[in-house]
């Protein structure tokens, strides 16, 4: 046995343990998007795509937006570091007391902003939706309803707080589970809440939902906090050397990993300036384009970042680049097929999800262009979670904020000389190109600074993606547009046309990649 070979077995014992877990994020978070297209499905029989939706949807991405900013972004990032250095000294006293103090800071600043956001709702909504400002009746109504939604901000990243304590100690299943109870909130509510409400008003419940759905997902994850001994007890302690040091990272991560973001919210803002419903065709083809994105770019980056936090505070140079590259090979196997699926089969996809009741075939043509524009980026959007992990797990924020910066101004560049002619595709085409600016950094300052070194075998891991993703495309593009009972069949056909259609491509992308040699034992190796 040479000396490598004992490094090499405990690499891949240690990426197998990361594909099981990976495995059941995916798992967990399969089922939440699931339910969430069966949630927007409901929204788009229930609700015409109005002005009623379009006040709902800028209503509910603020404080979303601010979720994944300053919680599972910000917090998240700088957070789990530091707990997993806490964990790894050995001492559980000193950990639950950083816990203590952490969740008495952090709520403490969850309170105020949001009394803030409350207050100041109409100024929010005039800063994030300019455009709703020619239809006072639209613009009041989105204050109203940011009013009952903007509270989720405080439970919600309580929520992503408990959910990296649980992360930190492997307890993965939780937290992505826990989404699915916003879905079943949602979907409560526009069955059976939204008809107590007058024409026109009908998407107040839905922001009734909303706040009671953050009440819900908090409550659920308290129990598992205490069966590991680490039930908050808050302290405001500012002073704390732990608390000092996440608020340090926190300010640089702002930027850093939600850069995505800000461009999404960016693409809302120049939205509501244009026609009628294109701010619901935005939400409709961003849903479907974070399907995967979830499932399993959020998902591995989530698993990885523990991992990683561990071998920079145990100085294991070669196992982290190890870790990173199993995690970029494992990303790029199911980013790329994913992304050309969607720019194949937009329009059927989109068709057999929504196209019901009051959801148009013009609001299907529309949300396609603008799902095909995003589609363009969402291997980028899904390398810059584990390319992001990559420095938040040394606890590096400021380099991310630079390479953020940049990518945000590219994406308002681009959204300006593309809004003219694309409309709202051309938003949707300025966010993806800026992603791929902000991968092409974030992956050069990592290989740079020595941090990442790409291991054997990726010019014939390329290879073989490349060749099965295309004969993929080639096989369910081309059924695809045989039929079009995507628009028309009724629902269980169309669910089961769908379900077959898919399952096809991923059989053909499955069987494709063991023809051209790839084998199980390289996703453990990788």
């Amino acid at each position: 046995m040479t000396d490598q070979q004992p490094q090499q077995q405990e690499n891949s014992r240690k990426t197998s343990g990361l594909l099981a877990s990976t495995g059941v994020v995916s798992a967990m978070t399969m089922l939440s998007r699931v339910l969430g297209l069966v949630r927007d499905i409901v929204f788009a029989r229930l609700l015409a795509v109005s002005a009623g939706t379009d006040a709902f949807f800028i209503a509910f991405r603020i404080p979303n937006f601010l979720r994944r900013l300053f919680a599972e972004g910000a917090f998240n990032q700088a957070f789990v570091p530091v707990l997993a250095e806490y964990r790894q000294r050995g001492v559980p006293a000193a950990t639950r007391e950083l816990v203590n103090r952490v969740a008495g800071a952090l709520g403490g600043v969850l309170a105020l902003v949001t009394l803030v956001g409350v207050v100041g709702a109409p100024l929010l909504i005039w800063v994030f939706a300019p455009g709703f400002g020619d239809n006072p009746a639209q613009r009041e109504l989105a204050t109203e309803m940011l009013r009952l939604t903007f509270p989720y901000l405080f439970f919600i990243s309580l929520t992503a707080f408990a959910a990296g304590i649980l992360n930190t100690w492997g307890r993965f299943a939780v937290p992505a589970f826990t989404p699915v109870l916003l879905n079943l909130c949602l979907i409560s509510a526009a069955l059976f809440v939204t008809p107590l409400f007058a024409e026109g008003r009908q998407a107040v419940a839905l922001a009734w939902g909303v706040l009671v759905a953050g009440v819900v997902q908090l409550l659920f994850q308290l129990p598992f906090l205490a069966r590991l001994g680490l039930m908050p007890r808050p302290q405001m302690v500012w002073e704390d050397p732990g608390v000092r040091r996440i608020l340090a990272l926190m300010a640089p991560a702002i930027f850093g990993v939600s850069v995505s973001q800000i461009n999404l919210l960016l693409d809302t803002v120049l939205a509501s300036f244009l026609e009628t419903g294109s701010v619901s065709w935005l939400y409709y083809s961003d849903r479907l384009n974070e399907l995967p994105l979830g499932v399993f770019g959020i998902a591995i980056a989530t698993v990885v970042l523990p991992s990683l936090s561990r071998k920079h505070a145990s100085a294991s140079t070669e196992a982290f680049s190890h870790t990173l590259d199993w995690a970029l090979k494992m990303v790029l196997l199911v980013g790329a097929p994913a992304a050309v699926a969607l720019a194949v089969l937009a329009e059927p996809l989109l068709g057999a999800l929504f196209k019901y009741g009051e959801f148009r075939l013009l609001d299907v043509q529309m949300a396609a262009l603008s799902l095909q524009a995003y589609s363009g980026g969402l291997l980028a959007f899904m390398l810059i979670k584990v390319l992001a992990t990559g420095y938040f797990s040394r606890q590096d924020t400021r380099t991310p904020v630079r390479i953020g910066v940049i990518a945000m101004v590219a994406n308002m560049i681009l959204n300006l000389l593309l809004i003219w002619h694309l409309r709202h595709a051309g938003l949707a085409l300025a966010t993806a190109a800026s992603a791929w600016v902000n991968t092409f950094l974030l992956y050069r300052g990592l290989a740079r600074d020595g941090v990442y070194r790409p291991g054997h075998g990726w010019g014939l891991f390329m290879l073989r993606l490349v060749a099965a993703t295309a004969l993929m495309a080639l096989v369910t593009g081309w059924w695809a547009h045989q039929t079009t009972l995507w628009y028309s069949a009724p629902a269980l056909e169309r669910a089961a046309a769908l379900g077959l259609l898919v399952l096809t491509g991923a059989g053909c992308y499955a069987g494709a990649l063991l023809v051209f040699g790839m084998r199980p034992r390289h996703l453990r190796r990788a």
